[in-house]
């Protein structure tokens, strides 16, 4: 009940957002001076290679996206792999997903779904977002662990406390958005009581939105070539989604120490998915958890415990649900009716169901050595369990309960320590080790029942093997950083880190077509299989960066090559005994093979004249990655192209105001293995405004100016409608279009 009238205070309409920008701006002068207030805890540690995304940044971009993984766009190597509206996989460096370590306030959140719809990052709102960190390539140990790609920082707002002897702290923020293309819009609200020794903070955020438009002319009905429900010509199907989330922090002070608890709860209704053959019909996800940091004599200690409970619902959407096909079909009614009840020959879509529960905890201690030195040390435990199943829905699906994964196990315990040292005035160094033991099982799996494809031989044979794994795995990083002259610092390093396979890597066990197709975490339309077997991924990476820049920042340029050969690679071949087809969609195998990734990130910023009509700066940046795999000497899977953007940006008085030019080179290089979409270069500008007075800001903008019509490179194989149940019910060789242009709004206000 509370959730459920929360969320209709959290759904403003355009007519409220511009009665809020009319009415508060007098409401605004009466507001009297904020109290004293002091952070609740210290700023995040600056480690050597860490990017922080500025929070100016997430604000600019807030109003503009409910996705939290976009606002990394602007960081150097990282580029965004397409899923639903608020859930983008980020990758570094052409690493992706559980490549990547990524950490929601102190928590490795896990995906628990079939098709990843659900990635850590989705769990929390651009509104409530505090800190936001990158460690691409060479990542310190205390921040690594079970990952190859690099690491991701996500911190909601931290709490505050007042002053000793201030007045108490009564305030918070409520805002709201709307983006014309898809007719998204949501709203955001926070308060917060705080006292010198006691804090609380309530976070709360909304957004719906409908498919949205691609640029230009798209007929998406093309994608399947029949009659039956079809989009308006250039909507992109299965791409409409809709998220409340709500966060409750209480922190209370002893002395120097902290004691903070956090509740969290989201409920997603629908999240549909362009690059999928399912849509998430429910995602309801519950996290507690609390962290005690002291402050003492000798440094730092952090204890944290934490528990999330994933429930997590899958089907056909609106889009996927009325192209079931003939009544002679797997699952089926006339061509483009809405499918009957259940039956013996009409399946009323595939329910397919998971639960995931998590619980870790950590102990780190940050030792002062002396004040050019540094000890970190800690450990860290995860407990995960997931049941993966889909109920029997009528023809084809039944009369079982197909187990996809059974009481699926993956339990972490890992040790580090590093040191990190000013050796002089011109060099840092940070050394450290890793040891983690991964522990992976799964309980006897069935199929439907019937004699649909091999479910029963194959379901025996799983049952029969030995699934208990046990993975040893050891990092290493060694960096440092050289103070060359006041204009040029270098930082170098190497690392060594080892990534045990997921659940869904060792234990999907089905080819059957229809099956295989539902696990699919990379959404190019194949099919998967796992292996029991699969070994751990050992990445060796190197990398430089140069940074010129002057004494004051305001100029700044930096280059970093980077290499890395990575054993056991965990890439994918044709089943045995089946027969692969081009330029078709096909069921794969997980295998163990080698590769290497190397490239270059560059960025840079400078001002260019400041005069009566403000200051004036550009910014830029241009990634480029090449993945090959070197046993078959394919190119590795969602690689992105080259690219590059700049922007002008301009600041005078309280405005803050860009415009962006996006351009991204032709995808020619492709997984052959996976039958990859090719997509050609496009360039995208986007212009943005944003107004800040003391205690609102307005923030407004157009993307994709020009409506450009292109296809997501990195985006995957259109699956957005259609008979998707089917292997090749769909045409192949379509990529995801991006949005066209859309025009966004944003306002906040600070009470």
């Amino acid at each position: 009940m509370i959730f459920s009238s929360l969320s209709a205070v959290l759904r403003p309409t355009p007519l409220a957002l511009a009665l809020l920008a009319l009415a508060n701006p007098l409401m605004a002068a009466e507001v009297a001076l904020e109290p004293s207030i002091i952070a609740a805890e210290p700023s995040p540690v600056t480690l050597p290679s860490a990017a922080a995304v500025e929070p100016q940044r997430v604000q600019h971009l807030r109003a503009a996206t409910s996705d939290t993984a976009a606002l990394l766009r602007d960081v150097p190597g990282v580029s965004l792999n397409g899923a639903g509206g608020f859930s983008s996989l980020p990758a570094i460096r052409g690493l992706a997903d559980d490549r990547l370590r990524i950490k929601v306030d102190g928590m490795d959140l896990i995906a628990s779904c079939p098709n990843h719809m659900n990635p850590a990052l989705s769990y929390i709102d651009p509104s409530n977002l505090g800190n936001l960190q990158v460690f691409a390539g060479i990542t310190p140990v205390s921040v690594g662990g079970d990952s190859i790609g690099g690491t991701i920082i996500a911190d909601s707002a931290a709490l505050e406390f007042a002053e000793p002897g201030a007045a108490s702290i009564n305030k918070g923020e409520v805002g709201g958005f709307y983006r014309s293309n898809n007719d998204a819009r949501g709203g955001n609200f926070s308060a917060i009581h705080a006292e010198q020794d006691f804090s609380l903070r309530y976070d709360g955020s909304s957004s719906k939105a409908n498919n949205y438009s691609a640029g230009g002319d798209f007929k998406s009905s093309r994608a399947t070539g029949r009659v039956g429900h079809e989009l308006a010509l250039d909507e992109v199907g299965s791409s409409a989604y809709e998220r409340q989330n709500h966060a409750l922090k209480a922190g209370v002070k002893f002395g120097d120490d902290l004691l903070e608890l956090k509740l969290g709860y989201q409920q997603v209704p629908q999240e549909l998915f362009a690059n999928q053959r399912m849509d998430m019909t429910d995602n309801s996800q519950k996290q507690v958890s609390l962290r005690y940091l002291s402050q003492l004599n000798w440094g730092e200690l952090e204890t944290s415990v934490y528990h999330e409970q994933v429930d997590h619902s899958m089907d056909f959407g609106p889009d996927k649900r009325f192209w079931y096909g003939s009544k002679s079909s797997v699952a089926g009614s006339a061509d483009g009716q809405p499918c009957a009840p259940i039956s013996s020959t009409c399946a009323a879509g595939m329910p397919m169901d998971s639960q995931g529960k998590t619980t870790g905890a950590a102990v780190k201690a940050a030792i002062d050595l002396s004040e050019q030195d540094v000890l970190r040390l800690g450990g860290e435990y995860q407990r995960y369990r997931l049941n993966d199943y889909w109920s029997p829905s009528g023809s084809g699906m039944w009369p079982n309960t197909f187990e996809n994964i059974n009481d699926g196990q993956r339990d972490r315990a890992a040790l580090f320590s590093e040191w990190q040292s000013q050796l002089s005035a011109d060099w840092l160094s940070l050394l450290g080790v890793r040891y983690e033991n991964v522990q992976s099982d799964a309980g006897d799996v069935q199929g439907y029942g019937n004699m649909m494809g091999n479910q029963n031989a194959e379901a025996a044979a799983f049952n029969a093997a030995d699934r208990r794994q046990t993975d040893h795995n050891w990092d290493f990083s060694a960096l440092a950083r050289y103070n060359h002259s006041e204009q040029l610092d270098v930082e170098f390093g190497y690392a060594r880190k080892v990534r045990s396979p997921n659940l869904y890597e060792r234990y999907t066990w089905s080819s059957w077509p229809m099956a295989a197709t539902m696990n699919n975490a990379v959404g190019d339309g194949n099919g998967y299989v796992g292996d029991i077997d699969l070994k751990p991924e050992t990445a060796n990476s190197v990398s430089t960066t140069f940074d010129w820049h002057s004494s004051d920042r305001r100029h700044e340029l930096k280059i970093t090559p980077f290499y890395t050969h990575v054993d056991n690679y965990i890439d994918a071949l044709p089943v045995a005994g089946t027969t692969w087809l081009n330029d078709k969609f096909n069921v794969l195998q997980y295998a163990n093979q080698s590769a290497r990734l190397y490239g270059m990130d560059v960025s840079g910023k400078m001002p260019l004249v400041s005069n009566d009509l403000g200051n004036w700066g550009i910014n830029g940046l241009i990634n480029y990655s090449n993945g090959k795999n070197r046993d078959t000497g394919d190119d590795l899977y969602n690689s992105m192209p080259l690219n590059g953007k700049l922007a002008l940006t301009q600041e005078i008085g309280g405005w803050s105001n860009s415009l962006e030019m996006e351009s991204v080179q032709a995808k020619n290089n492709v997984s052959d293995v996976r039958n990859e979409v090719q997509t050609a270069g496009y360039t995208l500008f986007n212009l943005r405004a944003s107004h800040s007075w003391k205690t609102v800001r307005v923030d407004f903008g157009v993307e994709n100016l020009a409506d450009k019509f292109y296809y997501l490179p990195t985006g995957g194989a259109y699956t957005g409608q259609g008979r998707t149940m089917s292997m090749n019910g769909i045409e192949w060789g379509i990529g995801v279009p991006g949005m066209g242009r859309s025009l966004y709004t944003g306002i906040n206000l600070a009470f």
